[in-house]
């Protein structure tokens, strides 16, 4: 049977400590730059971790929101938000060129990632932000929704990111994390979910509802009580059914 090789992403630099941990088991990580979390200092120590594991470089820009973590929707003109996101890629681009490293992705976090997923004007404002890094960059965006036809249509290149360890709604959004059953947090789910999704594209929500989804990279938040334990887990099983995340 042909092996499949897949990418998985962490959520890093975020405050939890766990770097060092997590990616020598993963092949890319998003990098807080300033938004909701992280400032220069751990931008640059999470940088040289990745390198000195081989993992993919990316940038993880939110609302300018560290109070809710970027994780609420917030009121800001299409101007600030602009000059945010500037500001926090331009941040990461110095110090990605001074540590030599390679600047392989942009991923929205949080609230924005969610809201321009279904706003075309949040995601028309969100591209605009990012337009200088059209041919530099690839773009963490989920499956079928508005930012990634938008991208496309702009000329962007894209890979579409599904979570591990996220339940979806019926209409393929990620349940609010108010939800009982938003999390999963059991290695052996969270396999099983990935299997689905890259042996049959498809994922089944928690009513048994099955849809189809597509993805290129394969997120496992950092903040996860329990992300060490998943990718060990899944840096063991995942082999065993014809499945290698790859460097």
């Amino acid at each position: 049977m042909e092996r499949i090789a897949i990418d998985i992403n962490c959520d890093v630099g975020e405050g939890i400590g766990n770097e060092a941990q997590l990616l020598p088991l993963t092949s890319s990580c998003n990098i807080a730059c300033g938004g909701h979390a992280g400032d220069e200092a751990t931008i640059k120590e999470v940088i040289q971790l990745a390198k000195m594991h081989q993992v993919k470089i990316g940038a993880h820009p939110s609302y300018p929101d560290r109070i809710n973590f970027g994780r609420s929707s917030m009121d800001i003109t299409p101007h600030a938000l602009k000059r945010s996101i500037r500001d926090q890629l331009q941040l990461f681009e110095r110090i990605t060129i001074a540590e030599k490293a390679t600047f392989h992705h942009i991923k929205a976090h949080g609230a924005l990632y969610n809201n321009m997923a279904k706003d075309i004007s949040l995601a028309k404002v969100y591209l605009e932000s990012v337009s200088a890094y059209r041919d530099k960059c690839h773009l963490y965006v989920p499956y079928n929704t508005v930012i990634a036809k938008e991208a496309l249509k702009q000329g962007f290149r894209i890979k579409y990111e599904a979570f591990a360890d996220r339940n979806y709604s019926d209409g393929l959004n990620l349940l609010p994390r108010s939800s009982a059953k938003a999390l999963i947090t059991k290695p052996e789910a969270v396999l099983k979910h990935i299997l689905r999704m890259v042996k049959e594209s498809s994922i089944q929500t928690p009513s048994g509802k099955r849809m189809e989804i597509k993805a290129d990279t394969f997120c496992i938040h950092g903040d996860t009580s329990s992300a060490f334990e998943i990718l060990m887990y899944l840096s063991t099983e995942l082999p065993k059914h014809q499945v290698n995340i790859s460097k």
